[in-house]
């Protein structure tokens, strides 16, 4: 189904949500049409997020608002959908359109699998009727779905449409802009080769992909590592956790924009504890790249102030290579908590291929590469 019918058949006015790659050409013809963070149209933080915005939106207008994202966002939006937007409570209606990563019988990425699995059931715990969209999926079926859905927001009730791969179709691709000139992949081999012994933390997507093919291709282990594969804006906090546990381990965090932006608080966290064998870099090309390059807010904030601010004792910002080596330096020679913001393109190699290794199999030899560094139970 073309995305501009399938818009159409939603008639909505307010759209907010978190990008997927699966709803790319519904996220493509938003932005051709509204643009970004406009009164129509805010990519959010994180699905919560959205789902309180949207909640704004319809006690503004009495209107009917729109929120989409991957369908492992839903975790983050059943709070507001059970204590904000849940008839038994405030009442309001909202449209969900979700995008179906890890259908069952559907070939797809490890940290997919489970979520996929439970997708529907979850909507279903939580009293949201859906209508599945797939690309076998014709204009009427929609609108006769849409017709039946229209009671229920009359009574603050949310509803979704699940969409398949493949459900939804766009022939204009909407353009994206870079923040910087310098190569995500050369940032991240570069931080690879400065941590040396020490251990990385990386984030969901394309980063953690790149890194384990460094490895691969320079015949390196990859027990340093570990892969963030889902969960999504965490990876900081999981890299805290360790740093806190393991004080002789110098701990490197390659978090995204988009990533720490959908869970900011835990940078206050990690200020607020200031291991001094950490350090934080965010690859910041101001985009949602790896699920097709939607942009974030990150483009137009200083994170080095927000870095300062939430307790990092150093943080800078780089866009060149020299400045980059020179700030990679001096945050391995310091001992002291560490912030690098990285300003990125949005250049990525079309070759680029998945880690081969299991998750749980990353998990047990990271695991075994930690226990050389002692473990000191209530070090601080």
């Amino acid at each position: 189904m073309q995305a501009e019918v399938f818009v159409d058949i939603l008639g909505a006015d307010f759209y907010t949500g978190v990008p997927d790659s699966q709803l790319r050409p519904f996220c493509d013809y938003l932005i051709n049409v509204y643009g970004v963070d406009s009164q129509h149209h805010v990519i959010g933080a994180n699905e919560g997020n959205c789902a309180a915005l949207a909640a704004g939106y319809h006690l503004a207008t009495g209107k009917v608002p729109v929120v989409y994202l991957q369908n492992s966002g839903e975790g983050n939006l059943i709070n507001p959908a059970a204590s904000l937007l849940h008839r038994e409570v405030y009442g309001i209606p909202a449209i969900l359109v979700i995008g179906w990563r890890g259908e069952p019988g559907v070939p797809d990425e490890p940290q997919h699998i489970y979520q996929g699995a439970v997708t529907l059931k979850l909507l279903e715990d939580m009293e949201i009727p859906t209508f599945v969209i797939d690309s076998k999926t014709v204009e009427s079926e929609a609108r006769d779905a849409m017709a039946g859905f229209r009671g229920m927001l009359n009574e603050g009730r949310t509803i979704a449409f699940v969409i398949r791969r493949g459900g939804l179709t766009y022939d204009k691709n909407a353009e994206y802009q870079s923040l910087g000139s310098l190569c995500r992949e050369d940032v991240i081999q570069r931080v690879a080769r400065t941590a040396g012994e020490d251990v990385i933390v990386s984030t969901t997507g394309k980063a953690s992909r790149e890194l384990f093919e460094f490895r691969t291709e320079n015949g390196q282990s990859h027990d340093k590592d570990f892969l963030t594969v889902g969960s999504m804006g965490h990876a900081s906090s999981i890299a805290l956790g360790i740093a806190l546990q393991r004080p002789q381990a110098r701990v490197w965090c390659l978090d995204g924009d988009g990533a720490m932006l959908m869970h900011m608080g835990a940078m206050a966290v990690i200020g607020a504890h200031r291991p001094a064998n950490l350090i934080h870099v965010v690859l910041n090309n101001g985009a949602h790249e790896t699920v097709g390059g939607m942009p974030t807010v990150a483009g137009c904030l200083d994170l080095v102030g927000l870095a300062r601010a939430c307790g990092y004792p150093h943080a800078v910002e780089v866009e060149d290579a020299l400045s980059l080596e020179k700030a990679l330096y001096m945050a391995k020679v310091q001992m002291e908590l560490g912030f690098i913001a990285v300003k990125c393109g949005l250049k990525v190699r079309g070759d680029l291929g998945r880690p081969t290794v299991p998750p749980q199999e990353n998990k047990t030899a990271f695991m075994k590469y930690l226990r050389s560094f002692r473990y000191e139970e209530g070090n601080r």
